[in-house]
């Protein structure tokens, strides 16, 4: 599939180019589709209405979800302290810093930043670990760097989301790249 390249974009019109879609549908556990009626809800009664913030406070209200799990890096901590005090409103809220645990980067030979000083490693592992045992409804990503994201998603009990996306570069808006002829220059994209 190279769906990003196609210019008809047939399935909007219920168009199937797989061999998938009854594996789809029988994918259709009792909280999978309370998920997909839920996130169509939203789309259909808010659409360009709400900030991504709003339509996570009402998705979460929606799904009856109580606990929410805020895995933030370090580097983000003053945008994760205003959205944990802010979801606390409506939800019992933990949030787990990156650094949980301390781990130094030495005991697992891993690169540095600066080798002159001790360095924490980030814990993605440790993150989930920490929002498993507190059984919580959704985990939200703020800021893990990129595989570390990746990893958190993996070991999380719950589902999960993504309010920030790390891009120290950008501001934390990786679609800047897209947007700024710049970089699409850079990439190759534009002359």
């Amino acid at each position: 599939m190279r769906c990003a390249l196609c210019d008809d974009k047939e399935c909007y019109q219920g168009k199937d180019c797989t061999d998938i879609k009854e594996r789809v549908l029988a994918e259709g556990k009792t909280e999978v589709w309370e998920i997909m009626r839920t996130a169509a809800k939203l789309e259909s009664r808010h659409y360009m209405k709400l900030t991504r913030l709003e339509e996570l406070i009402t998705f979460c209200k929606d799904m009856g979800y109580e606990t929410l799990g805020i895995a933030f890096c370090i580097g983000l901590e003053n945008e994760v302290r205003m959205l944990h005090e802010i979801l606390e409103k409506d939800f019992e809220v933990y949030s787990i810093c990156c650094k949980v645990c301390g781990i130094d980067k030495e005991d697992l030979n891993l690169e540095k930043i600066k080798n002159d000083r001790y360095e924490a490693m980030c814990n993605p592992i440790g993150q989930a670990m920490m929002l498993n045992e507190k059984d919580t409804d959704l985990n939200i990503i703020c800021g893990l760097c990129l595989g570390h994201d990746t990893l958190f998603s993996k070991y999380s009990e719950a589902p999960v989301t993504t309010f920030i996306v790390k891009d120290r570069v950008l501001a934390h808006n990786p679609a800047g790249a897209i947007y700024s002829k710049y970089y699409r220059r850079k990439f190759g994209m534009e002359k």
